[in-house]
């Protein structure tokens, strides 16, 4: 059942001029007002495939979550965790179409990025050009091979993220791009909403996308003509470091000379053969 959206989250109109009403006609605002006006349309969209009406109800359920969040808490006290990938892009879109309702928006907004120990150039390149075109402040913790603040495992992951709390003491609540089928994320609420296990640093992780599939994602990035980080052409499916990330075998194809090359990966199906390129 479609879960209805809060009548705030958005007008019966494409208009811009309402939403930059509510202030300045910043750079910020006016990307919100722009992707509000882009998710509005597609919401009113008679689309073609039961694939993007799934896809429909997936963000309508993703807005009303980023509502609940924006409902609960100042927009100083969240962040958001942004690493360039497929989801975390798809949960950023979606939260800024809803800031351009939102009566005080800053310059920028807060972020944490924490690559991991060995990272692709090409994703860290897409994942600084996609902050600044995003408007993020983005606030690195730059990979560290002995452990330090950031290493690989969950115990550089948790330094990581107290080290960010130090600095920022007003964030409470950081937006997550987990989905349903990512390690550990079959324990997460449904509601969204869920505060950090013991042992972590302690903050409410607001986790919109959480039942999205891996299908539904790349429909919306795709058919919403989102740019997104040229290794997912190349036929990864998931993104870590070059030390643990492979082309997804699923979409391996040898030509008749022995030749072999990966398909895109929105072109992959199963929610299960999501990760096969990686090593855990």
């Amino acid at each position: 059942m479609t879960e209805a959206v809060p009548p705030n989250c958005l007008p019966t109109t494409t208009t811009t001029t309402p939403l930059l009403s509510k202030g300045d006609a910043t750079p910020l605002r006016s990307l919100c007002a722009s992707l509000h006006a882009q998710i509005t349309a597609f919401l009113s969209e008679d689309v073609p495939t039961e694939k993007l009406r799934a896809v429909q109800r997936q963000t309508r359920l993703s807005l009303s979550i980023i509502q609940s969040a924006l409902d609960r808490y100042p927009l100083t006290s969240l962040s958001l965790s942004y690493n360039g990938g497929k989801d975390c892009l798809v949960l950023l879109i979606l939260y800024l179409s809803l800031l351009a309702r939102h009566p005080w928006l800053p310059h920028s907004l807060p972020a944490i990025y924490i690559p991991p120990s060995h990272p692709f150039g090409s994703v860290t390149e897409f994942t600084l050009a996609s902050a600044q075109r995003y408007h993020l402040a983005l606030d690195i913790h730059v990979a560290d091979e002995g452990g330090g603040t950031k290493g690989k495992g969950a115990g550089s992951m948790k330094e990581a993220f107290a080290d960010y709390l130090r600095k920022h003491k007003e964030v409470e609540a950081i937006f997550v791009g987990t989905r349903r089928t990512d390690p550990h994320g079959g324990k997460l609420s449904r509601e969204g909403f869920d505060i950090t296990d013991g042992g972590w640093p302690r903050f409410m992780r607001v986790h919109p996308v959480i039942e999205w599939h891996y299908v539904e994602v790349w429909s919306f990035l795709r058919h919403l003509k989102i740019p997104y980080c040229d290794l997912y052409d190349q036929g990864y499916t998931s993104l870590g470091g070059t030390n643990d990330t492979h082309p997804n075998p699923a979409l391996r194809v040898e030509g008749p000379e022995g030749e072999v090359r990966y398909r895109p990966a929105y072109e992959l199906e199963e929610d299960g053969e999501e990760r096969l390129g990686r090593d855990w």
